[in-house]
């Protein structure tokens, strides 16, 4: 507000110069000199305060962007508070000491089923696992189905394939 009314005040006071430098013209024509004089005084303070209130102006600028700084700043230690109390909640919530025995824990049942799967697989003989074997080879071949063979002749020559026109890939949108 107050940057406004400075910027109004420098208005009025360049038409105040500009009415009283004609007007010093006028009376310079009428013979008037010490009233041009005067008047030419009463311009040049009226400049020197049109400076004043320019380097006004550029302090209160000045002070609006370090007041608008400043808030950002406010904003960023409001944000690494709120952080800072959430980890140290996670952090009551997960010690060291509880990780450490989940993952021990963890560990203890990679091994055993480690164990498990070695007792399951040397129970097996030689003449299991070639069984196991043939029975997956059997399955296998079942699976695969061959087309059969077109008994019509081939076309001598071969028709003239029209190319393919590549059809835009539709566009996929994420969510929100």
């Amino acid at each position: 507000q107050q940057r406004d009314k400075l910027k109004q005040y420098q208005k009025r006071i360049n038409l105040n110069l500009e009415k009283e430098r004609a007007l010093a013209r006028q009376l310079l024509k009428e013979g008037k000199k010490e009233k041009a004089m005067l008047l030419l005084k009463k311009k040049r303070y009226q400049e020197q305060l049109l400076d004043k209130t320019e380097s006004q102006i550029s302090n209160l600028e000045r002070m609006v962007q370090d007041i608008e700084f400043t808030q950002i700043e406010m904003k960023v230690i409001e944000g690494l508070k709120i952080g800072n109390e959430c980890l140290n909640k996670m952090h009551q919530v997960m010690s060291i000491e509880e990780v450490e025995r989940i993952i021990g824990e963890t560990q203890d049942a990679v091994e055993y089923q480690r164990q498990i799967d070695e007792i399951l697989a040397g129970s097996l003989t030689e003449e299991d696992e070639d069984a196991i074997l043939e029975e997956l080879n059997a399955i296998t071949q079942e699976q695969i189905e061959l087309p059969e063979v077109p008994s019509e002749p081939l076309p001598e020559k071969i028709p003239e394939v029209s190319p393919v026109k590549n059809r835009p890939k539709p566009e996929l949108v994420a969510a929100s």
